[in-house]
């Protein structure tokens, strides 16, 4: 179905971060658009607040029977009433990752994959061609600090998409210009083995519409498998890659630095957000505006007004007696490049982790490299797993990853118990991290490091 012959549009799932960009990017050009979620959200309300009718029960007296086309998130059960009803019913039902292979093919598409950063990356990108009056609509997996959302048009069509490598959705858009910034295993439950995520990275490239171009980080295992008519590689600092970071220096909390390609350079960039990772993040997002023909000095100007994503590096306190940081890292390397960053930022200061592992599988997959990672830190509070959609399996703890830290001293506590721990006990360099329900934590535990 056509974009263009869409009028109403359904969507079980709605409150997921990339079904809200998408719910938005139909209610803003004049859609009927409504949904179901299991629980309301911040973000929900906001959509309901947009004009969006929301319901949070399985109902079919609630549904939208007169829907063009109903979009579902794979994280819905397929028993689930309305999903059952629709398709009983003929209705045109389709995956988020369908709406946005049509939305890659009629638009000049720009997507960022990658099992690290691609969340930093996609928003830097939006917020580079939005800043600098280039244009584009944003469809993203975080919220932009900048904007407070997800999701922005415009009138250019020209679309920024983060490309989701979970249940190998990723695999049906066709961009015009690919960005792939890690090909680390992840998701073994979807594809068994490293291996197979490596060949649907491969994959993906191959999907690059004719004559466009892959930016690809610099180093990648089996970067000559990659596809692209034009392909460019980008680092933090290796001379071999098209294009790297040169000169960079740390500053409050931030860092400056120049942006060196062969027939090029940006000079004396200022980046206003924490992580040496974030450094070679911006690299990427410049190297695909200076490719769209966007001038230095709006590329520099767009950069130093960056303020961010919500849970990505975030800096929730920082004043001369201590920091507090929550981020999203729930992959070991993820958590390694964190920790490392947030100490090479603020030497001498003790760190504390509180991290909670997120599914049971990755937690039994991954437990050297979460031990391997956490062990950077001073001491550990470790919560227990969140399951997300998974049931439990035999023997895999918290305890599995506690066992495997050398050095720092490791506690293990429920998250309703953290915020007390903390008022008897002082913190220099706090650091929060996981993909659960964690962020439930930021604003007690701001408020009391605030006090």
């Amino acid at each position: 179905m056509e974009l263009k012959n869409i009028h109403r549009i359904y969507f079980i799932g709605i409150g997921g971060i990339g079904m809200s960009a998408i719910a938005r990017f139909f209610n803003e050009k004049g859609v009927i658009v409504s949904g179901y979620d299991r629980t309301s959200t911040l973000l929900t309300q906001q959509l309901e607040a947009e004009g969006i009718r929301i319901h949070y029960t399985e109902d079919l007296e609630q549904i939208d029977r007169q829907a063009d086309l109903v979009v579902y998130t794979p994280a819905i059960p397929a028993a689930h009433k309305e999903l059952v009803f629709y398709r009983e019913n003929n209705y045109e039902v389709v995956k988020r990752s369908d709406v946005l292979q049509d939305i890659t093919r009629e638009l000049f598409a720009i997507t960022v994959a990658g099992t690290h950063g691609k969340t930093t990356v996609s928003t830097m990108i939006a917020h580079i061609l939005r800043h600098s009056g280039y244009g584009c609509n944003a469809f993203l997996g975080g919220i932009s600090s900048n904007y407070g959302k997800n999701f922005w048009s415009s009138e250019k069509p020209v679309a920024v998409i983060e490309a989701d490598e979970y249940d190998r959705s990723f695999l049906k858009l066709n961009p015009d210009i690919a960005l792939l910034t890690a090909m680390d295993p992840d998701h073994l439950d979807i594809y068994g083995t490293a291996a197979a995520v490596e060949e649907a990275f491969i994959q993906y490239t191959q999907n690059i519409k004719p004559n466009g171009t892959l930016l690809a980080r610099h180093g990648l295992h089996k970067a000559a498998a990659l596809k692209g008519d034009h392909k460019l590689f980008y680092s933090l600092q290796n001379d071999a890659a098209d294009i790297r970071a040169a000169n960079i220096r740390m500053h409050n909390g931030g860092y400056e630095f120049d942006v060196v390609k062969q027939d090029w350079m940006i000079d004396n960039v200022q980046l206003h957000i924490g992580g040496m990772h974030n450094v070679e993040n911006a690299v990427a997002a410049i190297g695909v505006a200076q490719l769209l023909g966007i001038s230095n000095d709006r590329i520099k100007a767009a950069v130093a007004a960056f303020t961010g994503i919500r849970r990505r590096f975030e800096y929730l306190v920082k004043n001369d007696r201590l920091v507090y940081i929550d981020d999203y890292a729930h992959h070991p390397e993820e958590l390694k490049a964190l920790i490392n960053s947030a100490r090479s930022l603020f030497r001498n200061r003790k760190c504390t982790v509180i991290f909670q592992p997120h599914l049971f599988s990755r937690t039994r997959d991954f437990a050297d490299g979460f031990g391997e990672a956490l062990s950077l830190a001073d001491e550990v509070i470790l919560l227990p797993i969140y399951p997300a959609r998974e049931l439990p399996i035999e023997g895999v703890t918290s305890e599995m990853i506690a066992a495997r830290i050398k050095g720092p001293e490791v506690m293990i506590m429920e998250r309703s118990k953290v915020a007390e721990w903390l008022k008897g006990h002082p913190v220099e360099l706090l650091i929060t991290a996981g993909a659960g329900d964690i962020d439930l934590l930021r604003e007690p535990v701001q408020q009391l490091l605030e006090k």
